[in-house]
């Protein structure tokens, strides 16, 4: 027992760590597939990231929108040496910015990182700051000495610094490789990640294989498909899916009120999709039958109609028709003959009340006594006879074969009047309208609303169990 417990402990503390490992290649993946979309507000507030991740991506600078931003530091380093917007060597800094910022709108160096959008972001903000609408023609007054002289160089470089330097800075040049890719080195980070899942699914094929020496190779591989989830080197995002799993059996995830959840909407599901089918096949074997004539050949029992399989040598409307008759005379009929007097003497009654005479005579004293006692003798005579002649029939052989000779000739008169063609057909006719509505006003209702209660209903009954233990 304790090697069992030690073995399990063991176990468990394998899972987590596989299952902590997986997470934390999960979270690098996630990182990698966001990092292009996030990789703005890095440069941002987390420059750093930048740095490092950049190269894995294959990100370098772009070298036009580089050349543009150190021209601009050069240009910031002449004018605060020399605090001179006049002197000729802030002039050529300022040509040189005019030339690449004409090249900057034309070439469009944002492209091949897909941030055109930032290049029109750039166009209006300086259209906004100078009032100009062509986004050429205001670079070229701003970055002109009369302009820089009359609106202080100061206030407007820091404007550039702070509202277009940052927009400029966020574009990135993406090599290529040999197959028409961008670079991406991912792979040799997600590398190792990929050597452990594979060995450790290697290791559980072995011991499964083992465990179970029927099982094929691939049988064995497939007991744990999830896991080869972990070694894809394409969708990597579906790792996602071994990850929750293992969180789950390694018990630092609690997946059961999700998976109850799922399994019911899948049964709800499932269950309302069924529950139609089934019915609707049933009633659609009911109608065939009524239209060939089995269920008329069952309920009559003629042969010539259709010939009908008996398995017991029983007659089986005859017999229930039999139980049922016992049932009432001897259980139904004594519990309720109180109230078959008072009906019968409630009757005899009103009966009297309205014969001429009877009225006539009710003037007399004693009367009226004489008459209640006289309707309840009768009602009890009468209820009492009845119920007599009820329990003779059934208990006297030649009235039950009366009664038998009765039900047979009933049978036989119905059936020969139903063989007749125009009977028959209007009969199943009928039967199978009947069935057919019955079809559209209750079978194609079945709602996910009924289900739903079904769910809730289980749900709680479960709850009621668990809570029990």
């Amino acid at each position: 027992m304790a090697n069992l417990n030690s073995r399990k402990q063991y176990k468990l503390w394998f899972e987590r760590v596989i299952a902590i490992i997986a997470t934390l290649n999960l979270g690098l993946v996630l990182f990698d597939l966001s990092y292009i979309y996030w990789r703005d507000y890095y440069l941002r507030y987390i420059p750093v990231i930048v740095d490092i991740y950049d190269p894995i991506k294959g990100i370098q600078p772009h070298r036009e929108t580089e050349k543009y931003l150190n021209t601009v530091d050069e240009l910031q380093k002449q004018l605060r040496s020399q605090n001179n917007v006049q002197s000729t060597q802030v002039e050529t800094q300022l040509e040189e910015l005019r030339r690449l910022s004409a090249e900057m709108i034309n070439d469009n160096p944002f492209a091949l990182a897909e941030k055109s959008g930032t290049l029109e972001k750039i166009k209006n903000r300086m259209r906004d700051h100078l009032n100009q609408e062509s986004a050429k023609q205001a670079f070229a007054i701003f970055w002109s000495q009369e302009y820089l002289l009359q609106n202080g160089w100061t206030e407007e470089i820091r404007f550039f610094n702070q509202q277009i330097r940052p927009l400029i800075a966020t574009n990135y040049f993406r090599q290529i490789g040999e197959n028409g890719k961008f670079i991406d080195n991912f792979w040799k980070i997600d590398l190792p990640f990929i050597c452990i899942f594979a060995v450790e699914l290697a290791v559980r094929t072995y011991y499964i294989k083992r465990r179970y020496p029927f099982f094929s190779w691939l049988n064995a591989i497939l007991w744990r498909w999830y896991d080869l989830f972990l070694l894809l080197l394409l969708w990597r995002w579906l790792r996602i899916i071994p990850v929750t799993i293992r969180l789950d059996q390694a018990e630092l995830l609690n997946l059961q009120p999700i998976r109850q959840q799922i399994h019911l909407g899948v049964v709800s599901n499932f269950a309302e999709e069924l529950t139609e089918i089934v019915v609707v096949r049933v009633i659609n074997q009911i109608q065939n039958s009524i239209r060939r004539g089995d269920l008329v050949s069952w309920f009559l029992r003629q042969e010539n109609l259709r010939p009908y399989i008996d398995i017991n040598n029983v007659n089986e409307i005859e017999a229930i028709a039999a139980i049922l008759v016992q049932t009432i005379v001897y259980q139904v009929l004594p519990k309720i003959q109180p109230e078959l007097v008072a009906i019968l003497q409630h009757n005899i009654d009103g009966t009297l009340n309205h014969a001429p005479i009877y009225r006539n005579l009710q003037s007399f004293p004693g009367v009226t006594q004489m008459q209640a006692q006289l309707s309840e003798q009768l009602a009890t005579q009468l209820t009492t006879n009845l119920y007599n002649a009820l329990v003779n029939s059934v208990e006297d052989p030649v009235s039950a074969k009366l009664a038998t000779q009765l039900v047979q000739g009933f049978s036989q008169a119905l059936a020969g009047e139903m063989q007749k063609k125009h009977v028959l057909l209007e009969l199943q006719s009928l039967l199978v309208d009947f069935f057919e509505e019955v079809k559209i006003n209750y079978v194609k209702r079945l709602s996910q609303e009924d289900f739903e209660k079904i769910v809730q209903q289980t749900r709680h009954l479960r709850t009621n169990v668990e809570g029990r233990r």
